[in-house]
């Protein structure tokens, strides 16, 4: 098969998928054919905000109930189409909140400040330095990105669940049945997807490639920034030296970007 029929069956492919504009679809890998790795471009347009590496600082003592992360979480989903759906076993997240015993897990004891304790923490994929998931992939779905974002091609997604059970954060999140009659409002500008794909927080990667910021962080009132970690004048560069911050599960090695001032 050709090079030019290769490509046109993928873009074939991504447009069956709903996937139908320029922004999101500059920030999904190109590739040279069938079975070939994804290249991890970042989008070349002149309004993109760009970073060597992408990270994110969550400032939990502006949140005090879980009632706070609800804008947050309802902006997300509502512009990446994600469904609404009442089996526990079929929930779809791309942020959610917990409580610190179960997202710190390595920190917690006993003795943990009350205000701590009951503090609801908003959680997502942390777009790690040495992502599990992109390794255990066998099909390169999940791919990092030169900036540091872990991305998910939902065209390349056979469903294995590989990259679920390598995620030490419990970020990804399974289509046991088609999605699409659950979601409330659709977004056309972003692609829904189907049964049997994985899917997680992309970073908004598709609102930075046309000059916006994630949904989440405007959402916040300020509770959440993001900025390159490599820029000693970034505002996360200096939120990170001002406040003391953790991270989930830093001794496994995978170096998560997303920083929680506590």
């Amino acid at each position: 098969m050709g090079n030019s029929r290769r490509s046109f069956l993928k873009v074939a492919g991504i447009t069956a998928l709903g996937i139908g504009t320029k922004p999101v679809l500059d920030v999904f890998a190109s590739s040279g054919g069938h079975g070939a790795e994804p290249k991890p471009e970042v989008s070349q347009n002149e309004e993109a905000l760009t970073a060597k590496k992408w990270g994110m600082v969550i400032d939990t003592r502006k949140f005090h109930s879980a009632e706070d992360l609800d804008p947050i979480i309802e902006a997300c989903h509502k512009i990446h189409n994600v469904p609404e759906l009442t089996e526990p076993k079929h929930e779809i997240m791309w942020l959610w909140g917990d409580e610190y015993k179960h997202v710190f897990t390595h920190k917690e004891h006993e003795l943990i400040n009350d205000r701590i304790k009951h503090l609801p923490f908003l959680v997502l994929c942390n777009h790690c330095e040495k992502p599990a998931c992109v390794r255990a992939c066998p099909t390169k779905a999940t791919f990092k990105r030169d900036d540091g974002i872990v991305l998910m091609d939902f065209h390349r997604c056979i469903g294995c669940r590989f990259c679920m059970a390598a995620c030490p954060y419990g970020s990804r999140s399974f289509n046991f049945r088609d999605p699409r009659p659950f979601i409330k409002e659709e977004n056309k500008d972003f692609p829904t997807r189907m049964k049997g794909v994985v899917e997680k927080c992309n970073f908004c990667a598709e609102r930075l490639a046309v000059g916006k910021m994630p949904a989440c962080v405007e959402a916040s009132n300020g509770a959440i920034t993001v900025g390159d970690l490599d820029d000693p004048e970034s505002e996360v560069r200096e939120l990170l030296r001002s406040n003391y911050t953790i991270r989930r599960k830093p001794d496994l090695g995978a170096g998560p970007s997303v920083y929680y001032i506590v």
